[in-house]
């Protein structure tokens, strides 16, 4: 299965709950940090939620 490589790239800082607890949720804690994630449809709906705040890449 295919992987993805996910940064946090703007802060939470200001950001709704929802969406904090979303970016908690796909293991990013602070800016500039990275998870690798399985690409599956949950990671990609949580990705979509906040895709604003992201940067994702094939990994």
């Amino acid at each position: 299965m295919a992987k993805l490589k996910i940064t946090l790239v703007k802060s939470l800082i200001g950001r709704p709950e929802d969406q904090r607890v979303t970016v908690r949720t796909l293991g990013l804690t602070k800016t500039n940090r990275f998870v690798i994630q399985e690409d599956t449809p949950q990671i990609r709906g949580a990705i979509n939620k906040v895709s604003h705040l992201l940067k994702v890449e094939e990994a």
